[in-house]
């Protein structure tokens, strides 16, 4: 299909006759998804990682262990990647200007493209850091691995916990969530290789530890970067189908065809879609007073799809061709 620019300043709009054609308000009942506010959870997972990134490299530099520095490393990624997030939550909720006629919400996306990709590069360079230790090992603080890495469960699990309740219905605290759960099992790991080295004085299992943290830590960022590219690419979310909503669409009174159809998320929390409608030539279903066609028609993508922005273009059957029809057909 042909690409079809709506520039909406996110406000509800009466219908209007336009070109030949009756564009439908964006009858919102609300969006299906509003998004919480976790600045508190943000805050307090900011202070705590950061805090505890400073102890944790200090203490693998003098412990000598590849495997506190690179938990140190992907929390400082954490850290850089809630406060990108925490920044776009923000950003979300700044209102539309003349400009930015959807105001920021797409910020939310993006941090969230941030935080896969700024994590995959840390990964990065702990896996070739630790392919050099295990060509190369060295000894390692037993002890001092397992205390620091235990402080680690406990302030990632808290960071964790503080974002669970939002995990589910927004990518961008998922990414705050995931990363968070995954640096405390990491942690639980490293305490693990702590106790068998200092059983056995393998210095070995370390940077081999290191390697499993880093496979285990872009398995579970590798959804999140697909799923933050494909909704920075206006990709339909996974949990819409377009057929459905087609045929949605379809079986509204006097509906005869439909055409430049687009499903796109504006934010982590927010869809949007826009439509043409061709109506049965001679139906009056779209001239019902008071726009009760499209604001129901609007209902339904929200209640049924969680479509809480639907920007609806009613055409006549009989009448001008429309010219993005003719470049879908193309």
């Amino acid at each position: 299909m042909a690409g079809h620019d709506h520039s909406h300043d996110g406000h509800s709009h009466d219908g209007h006759a336009h070109g030949g054609h009756f564009h439908g308000g964006h009858a919102h009942g609300g969006h299906a998804h509003a998004p919480k506010d976790f600045g508190t959870a943000f805050a307090i997972g900011i202070v705590l990682n950061t805090a505890f990134v400073v102890i944790e490299a200090a203490y693998g530099y003098l412990s000598n262990s590849m495997s506190l520095v690179a938990d140190a490393g992907h929390n400082l990624s954490d850290v850089l990647g809630l406060a990108a997030a925490w920044i776009a939550a923000l950003l979300v909720r700044r209102r539309a200007t003349a400009r930015f006629t959807y105001g920021y919400r797409g910020s939310s996306i993006l941090a969230a493209l941030f935080n896969a990709v700024v994590l995959l590069i840390a990964m990065g360079a702990v896996i070739w850091e630790a392919l050099v230790r295990l060509v190369h090992p060295e000894p390692v603080a037993g002890t001092t691995v397992m205390v620091v890495a235990a402080v680690g469960i406990l302030v990632n699990g808290l960071t964790a916990w503080l974002f669970v309740s939002g995990a589910k219905g927004d990518i961008n605290v998922r990414g705050a969530f995931l990363h968070m759960a995954a640096d405390a099992a990491v942690s639980a790991g490293v305490v693990i290789a702590g106790l068998v080295i200092q059983l056995t004085g393998f210095a070995w299992l370390d940077p081999a530890v290191s390697l499993v943290i880093a496979a285990l830590v872009v398995w579970a960022t590798w959804g999140l970067l697909r799923d933050s590219v494909a909704m920075s690419l206006d990709a339909v979310p996974p949990q819409i189908s377009p057929d459905a909503v087609t045929g949605f669409l379809l079986g509204r009174p006097g509906v005869a065809g439909l055409h430049d159809l687009h499903i796109w998320p504006m934010s982590t929390t927010s869809i949007a879609l826009t439509v043409h409608l061709v109506m049965a030539e001679g139906h009056q279903a779209h001239r019902h007073p008071g726009n009760g066609f499209l604001n129901e028609t609007a209902e339904g993508l929200r209640t049924r799809f969680g479509i809480g922005h639907a920007t609806l273009q009613i055409e006549e059957a009989g009448g001008p061709a429309c010219r993005h029809a003719q470049d879908c057909a193309a």
